[in-house]
């Protein structure tokens, strides 16, 4: 079984792109992010086509996230609760595989802006919030997966400048600290499971030949429980979408689950 995550940055503009790369690539289900439209504009229909039911939580312009899979969902939860948010965030869904039901949960965090920014304070609190949602969840549900756009690099070796960029948004002690917090839960990151080349990001930034030069972050994440750990064969990001003209400014991140 494999589980993906994309910041597909709108929608509406790359579906195309995401309808072949899941032609290429058949995870058994994905968690979009920006999607940066409303439930109404939602592509089901050709989606559904492609061989996947759908879930989402759209937002006109901004944000906006959905949950595409080729296994029944049940109990989608949308944006966490408890929390007074506007912002189209947070879908959760528990997927009725071959392997028994695995419950995703599909976020896109907060970005923050800087760290001295209202923005930045909003982020805490949502993380903190976040936290406490993932944990609820993971005593409910053995076998979970969050995944998502986190915004944030971990560690030194998810950032192609950890010196020149230390301590600026992406980077602070305090999200690298509430990255390490959902950790302390008992997740485990699968992308570090494995060995893998240096210099391995999942979002680069559209000026200044970010792509071509490798100037980039790895800031989409999957994040395993300790029942799907040992199921976890491997987890790799697959550059080839952001190769495409006019493509997201993220790649895909797919975990295989033996």
């Amino acid at each position: 079984m494999k589980l993906a995550t994309w910041n597909i940055n709108s929608l509406n503009v790359r579906l195309p792109q995401l309808l072949d790369w899941l032609q290429t690539n058949p995870v058994d289900a994905i968690g979009l992010q920006e999607l940066k439209l409303t439930d109404d504009k939602f592509p089901f229909m050709e989606l559904e086509a492609a061989g996947y039911q759908a879930v989402c939580h759209g937002q006109k312009t901004y944000n906006g996230v959905a949950i595409l899979s080729r296994h029944p969902m049940q109990d989608v939860v949308r944006n966490i609760p408890g929390l007074d948010d506007e912002q189209a965030r947070v879908i959760a869904a528990t997927l009725q595989t071959p392997q028994g039901p695995v419950r995703l949960i599909n976020c896109y965090f907060v970005n923050g802006q800087a760290p001295d920014s209202d923005k930045f304070a909003y982020k805490l609190r949502w993380l903190a919030a976040l936290e406490a949602f993932v944990e609820a969840e993971m005593a409910q549900h053995p076998q979970l997966a969050l995944v998502g756009d986190f915004n944030v690099a971990p560690e030194d070796r998810d950032s192609y400048d950890p010196e020149g960029l230390r301590g600026t948004i992406h980077h602070t002690p305090e999200e690298r600290a509430h990255f390490q917090r959902l950790l302390d839960l008992g997740l485990t990151d699968a992308f570090r499971m494995f060995e893998q080349p240096e210099k391995s990001f999942s979002w680069w930034d559209y000026r200044m030949l970010g792509f071509q030069k490798n100037r980039g972050l790895r800031i989409d994440h999957i994040l395993v429980s300790p029942a799907l750990k040992p199921l976890t064969t491997a987890c790799v990001v697959d550059r080839t979408p952001r190769k495409n003209k006019q493509p997201s400014d993220h790649a895909p991140v797919v975990v295989t689950l033996g």
